[in-house]
């Protein structure tokens, strides 16, 4: 990981700026992204107590439109998007016929037969794959958008009066998860009340030719305010404290929104089948029972830091398993998320550890999230 070019990688609009900042670079889902342009402390707690500014230009941006637009979303999702307002957004994942999860996503309604599905950077193929499968025998239209949009994030406390000087957009009639059409330093944006720290802020979509320029401008506006630039590797500790699950660790084919502690996304009321309906009513079934292992917190009494895949053990047995682990700027601990057999999940429960290279180091099982702001 270093700041040099890797020439078979694929490059955001802000690429030679992030370098200009000597930003260390690092692959992700196959883009070239800044992983940290300083301290990744530094980077964590300006988010978390002033501003910080992420590029995002890596997530999948696909639109769905068409008169059976939000019938065909339905199907091939778990939520009910036929029910997301124009100007509203909502979290959802899209599953396979036996449950797994594929993606989770963000869905914009833009307008009545217009929606934006946001995919994860190493599942837009997929997810994107998956939508135009499934809308054979809909009047609707799935358009890659990838290279349409650029995609900057301005997250933290100040985050708002930051975004207010640059534009007369209603910030304060924003609702959380919810976008509107803008003006941000003069360049046409779909502003959006949403992002993946734990704190207020915003994600701004814009074509890619303006993003210099929104980036330039909101460096300058957020100066006073202790804004910085914010690379991938605070951004997965902000979001491990807030408790959001990652694709790849939390979430994945193997495991079901059920087993992932996120059932209250599928929404089985809704007008019609949907993709994976009657293996999620059974799993949702086998959750109500008794779920085999269940998502938790687990905080270090030590300082030796858990990693994704090390065990989690109570009185000599393997009770689970780490998908995430850092150490928190927050907490001033190592901290994780494990999936642990349901017997060892409530939170307080004692005797647990994590093998950690053959020693048993001591965790606390918690409640997550870990962190959560003060409204």
């Amino acid at each position: 990981m270093s700041s040099t070019a890797t020439p078979d990688k694929r490059r955001t609009a802000l690429d030679a700026l992030h370098r200009s900042l000597g930003a260390t670079m690092t692959d992700f889902a196959g883009w070239d992204m800044p992983l940290r342009y300083g301290s990744e402390r530094d980077e964590h707690l300006a988010v978390r107590t002033k501003a910080g500014l992420f590029d995002l230009s890596h997530m999948g941006e696909i639109t769905v439109t068409g008169p059976e637009a939000s019938a065909l979303l339905n199907y091939a999702l778990v939520g009910n998007i036929a029910s997301v307002g124009v100007g509203r957004a909502r979290y959802t994942m899209i599953c396979r016929a036996d449950g797994g999860i594929l993606d989770d996503l963000i869905v914009y309604r833009l307008a009545e037969t217009e929606f934006m599905v946001v995919a994860n950077a190493s599942n837009a193929q997929i997810v994107l794959d998956s939508l135009v499968e499934r809308a054979e025998g809909f009047d609707a239209v799935v358009r890659d958008d990838r290279d349409a949009y650029a995609l900057l994030a301005v997250q933290g406390p100040e985050s708002p009066a930051i975004l207010a000087s640059l534009t007369d957009a209603d910030l304060d009639g924003l609702k959380y998860y919810a976008g509107l059409p803008g003006t941000v330093a003069g360049v046409p944006a779909l502003i959006a009340r949403t992002g993946y720290t734990g704190e207020d802020g915003f994600e701004l979509f814009v074509a890619p030719g303006d993003a210099e320029k929104l980036w330039e401008a909101l460096t300058e506006a957020g100066a006073p305010a202790g804004l910085i630039p914010c690379g991938l590797s605070c951004r997965d500790t902000l979001r491990l404290e807030a408790g959001m699950p990652l694709y790849g660790h939390e979430l994945s084919t193997d495991l079901t929104p059920f087993d992932a502690g996120l059932g209250r996304v599928v929404k089985f009321e809704k007008e019609g089948d949907f993709v994976g309906r009657t293996a999620l009513e059974a799993a949702a079934e086998r959750a109500a029972s008794r779920p085999p292992r269940v998502l938790v917190g687990l905080v270090a009494e030590g300082r030796r830091v858990p990693r994704a895949g090390y065990p989690v053990v109570a009185e000599g047995q393997v009770i689970g398993e780490v998908t995430s682990g850092a150490p928190s700027p927050t907490l001033g601990r190592p901290i994780a998320m494990a999936y642990v057999d349901a017997a060892h999940s409530a939170p307080g429960t004692a005797g647990v550890g994590v093998d950690i290279r053959g020693s048993h180091e001591p965790y606390e099982v918690v409640a997550l999230p870990f962190y959560k702001r003060q409204k």
